[in-house]
């Protein structure tokens, strides 16, 4: 076999395992809510466990010294960046996760495959003229219709064309959560460009994952509070499964993704295949499910719906890593969406 395609082909087996491990953020989430485990409990034990998890890695990683100096000089962008991309962003997943099985969950999350590159018109409206990014490019526009319709045939299916409150509800939050996942880090990476000192390392993947932790902790604190007043404190159960998601998708996944499409990152079609794994997240959301927790399989329009969603997942992957491919700035923001 030629060696760049066996190159390629090992980048899209390690994608292929990183989604495995993403997976296990829907499917605990969901076995979370069905023993009984209170939303927020759910979401601030995640980042509790992760922060000295990722503080033992850092050594090899960067550094805490640099994450710390950047967050000391501008404060504000990391606080904000964080409440919207960490705190937004899962407590409206977790709370979703009672809402439906977890390809549900996971199907219409995929819509976070679409959401950056519709917020970047009012992310780079400051920038400079010339600057390709505020403007959505229509090829990946269409296939993120293509998501679109997915979802929507998936929800339809699954309600028998009826959802009520509580289905609108987890609707809504999954879509808030879509969006604020990768406009999170999108904004901070656009502020550690602007505030970038000449000649300077940049922070690297992990070190703003772990920053953005960091930073969010105080409204974890908060979110953890509620808990405690709403519910008590957390069983133990509830405590290991979340531990499962910080290591499994926080630490795990992360890792094999950021090392598949660093692989890759010059080669377009191999990125491209590299990204749209995380398509397969439906398949093993659907399958764990199924096995672990008893939930129903996909059947009908929900199932057609998953389908739709997984082919416009490989349109979106393929448009995006071709015109990121070559590009260090382009590649690092596409990897990047995936670092939480």
């Amino acid at each position: 076999m030629n060696p760049y395609r066996r190159h390629a082909l090992f980048a899209v087996a390690i994608a292929l395992l990183s989604a495995l491990f993403f997976t296990s953020a829907y499917v605990l989430n969901r076995a979370a809510a069905v023993e009984g485990g209170h939303w927020a409990w759910t979401a601030s034990l995640r980042y509790f466990i992760a922060l000295p998890l990722m503080l033992l890695v850092m050594r090899w990683q960067g550094g805490v010294g640099p994450v710390w100096r950047a967050i000391r000089a501008h404060p504000w962008p990391w606080l904000k960046w964080s409440a919207i991309g960490f705190v937004l962003f899962y407590a409206c997943l977790s709370f979703a996760a009672a809402s439906g099985p977890s390809w549900l969950v996971a199907g219409t999350f995929q819509l976070t495959v679409i959401a950056g590159m519709l917020c970047a018109p009012l992310l780079y409206r400051n920038a400079r003229r010339d600057d390709a990014r505020a403007r959505i490019p229509l090829p990946a526009l269409w296939a993120g219709l293509v998501v679109i319709a997915g979802v929507f045939l998936m929800q339809w299916g699954f309600s028998d064309g009826a959802l009520d409150r509580a289905g609108w509800i987890a609707v809504i939050c999954l879509l808030v959560s879509a969006v604020t996942y990768p406009l999170g880090n999108r904004g901070l990476l656009l502020h550690l460009e602007r505030t970038a000192t000449p000649g300077a390392p940049e922070l690297n993947a992990t070190q703003r994952v772990f920053g953005m932790t960091l930073a969010s902790q105080p409204l974890w604190w908060l979110v953890a509070i509620h808990a405690g007043i709403d519910a008590g404190a957390p069983p133990l159960h509830q405590v290991w499964l979340a531990a499962g998601v910080a290591v499994g998708a926080g630490i795990i996944a992360t890792v094999l993704f950021f090392h598949a499409t660093g692989m890759v990152r010059n080669n377009p079609t191999g990125l491209a295949a590299a990204e749209a794994m995380q398509g397969a997240e439906i398949l093993f959301a659907t399958l764990f499910g199924a096995l672990w927790l008893g939930e129903s399989w996909p059947q009908g329009r929900t199932l057609l719906g998953a389908g739709v969603v997984m082919v416009g997942i490989v349109l979106f992957s393929w448009v995006a890593a071709r015109a990121a491919a070559g590009d260090p700035r382009a590649t690092r923001e596409l990897r990047g969406d995936r670092g939480a």
